[in-house]
């Protein structure tokens, strides 16, 4: 996956000029941080250069993810075409683009971002997004948070790591008070971000939420450590991408994890696909969580018919429709 292009012209328009040796310093800082979840009072993107080794590093990947939750969301909920967006934490504005890429009828976009050096980026990336009309606002996730008016679509991508666990089922409170239509929260793919997202989907749930995707129920999970769910997105890499982290394969791969949760039930899949599917002549073994709640290996074979064709097009992260 790659940005869409306007997004990537303004993109290296914003980085002209700037020295590698300082973005590769940077974005080396900025990806420890977020590798060790650092929480030390400090913002993540504390300062200019920070914001733009963001811009080089990291914005391919969240973009990715980001973009292909929001693919889940329309494939359970094709009926949905929201107008208004709230993204909290909004950092430069990816989830801006990706509801963007989706969805035609997205008109506004409010993005409350507590870092004055990552909304001035955000905001200069942001005049190229027309035709939706996009605004930031200060403000912080837990202590600071501004009143806003109620949206359609309510996002928080990449931000429930950066605060402390207790502070997690309020923020999810004040988010869920705030959708009109669906909320989607997106975490990094490891076991600790699987664990925040099912914290936020226990909350969601018992508030009366319809849990959209991943999950094709509102069971509890049946994964257990050390397994967890989690996606993963090819990314292509730039040159630049490439130089500020200091990788040389053209790609990478970002895991990732989402939640989805709705005012009004979805379209239910039969099942999620957990990993890889694994392929042999005339057999397709795939890992799913299916529709009553139940986790396993399921096997397809040629006289499955319909469902073995619809398992062969499947990948890690698809939902099944057949039975």
């Amino acid at each position: 996956m790659e940005l869409p292009v306007a997004l990537r012209q303004a993109v290296d328009h914003a980085l002209e000029g700037v020295k590698l040796p300082a973005l590769k310093q940077a974005a080396d800082v900025l990806s420890r941080r977020y590798r060790a979840e650092t929480r030390d009072g400090r913002l993540h993107l504390s300062d200019d250069m920070a914001a733009k080794a963001y811009l080089a590093a990291r914005l391919p990947a969240t973009y990715a993810a980001v973009r292909a939750s929001i693919g889940k969301v329309a494939e359970v909920r094709p009926d949905f075409s929201p107008h208004s967006l709230l993204d909290i934490g909004a950092g430069p504005g990816t989830v801006l683009w990706a509801a963007r890429d989706c969805w035609e009828s997205l008109g506004l976009a409010v993005m409350v971002e507590a870092s004055p050096a990552i909304r001035a980026v955000g905001s200069t990336l942001a005049r190229h997004a027309a035709p939706v009309a996009a605004s930031y606002c200060p403000g912080d996730v837990t202590s600071k948070f501004p009143d806003l008016q109620p949206a359609d679509l309510v996002t928080l991508a990449y931000v429930l790591d950066e605060i402390a666990p207790d502070e997690i089922e309020p923020l999810v409170d004040r988010l869920w008070s705030l959708t009109g239509g669906i909320l989607l929260i997106v975490e990094p793919g490891t076991t600790a971000g699987w664990q925040r997202i099912l914290r936020a989907r226990s909350r969601l749930i018992r508030a009366g939420a319809q849990i959209l995707a991943p999950c094709p129920h509102q069971q509890d999970c049946p994964l257990a450590a050390p397994d967890w769910c989690h996606f993963s997105r090819r990314v292509a890499r730039s040159r630049l991408h490439r130089l500020a982290k200091g990788g040389e394969v053209p790609w990478e791969d970002e895991k990732y994890i989402f939640l989805a949760a709705s005012r009004t039930p979805g379209e239910r899949p039969t099942g999620r696909v957990l990993g890889t599917p694994q392929t042999s002549s005339g057999v397709v073994r795939l890992k799913l969580c299916d529709a009553g709640g139940a986790v396993g290996e399921h096997v397809f074979s040629r006289r499955d018919g319909a469902a073995f064709k619809a398992a062969k097009r499947l990948d890690w992260g698809d939902a099944m429709w057949v039975e």
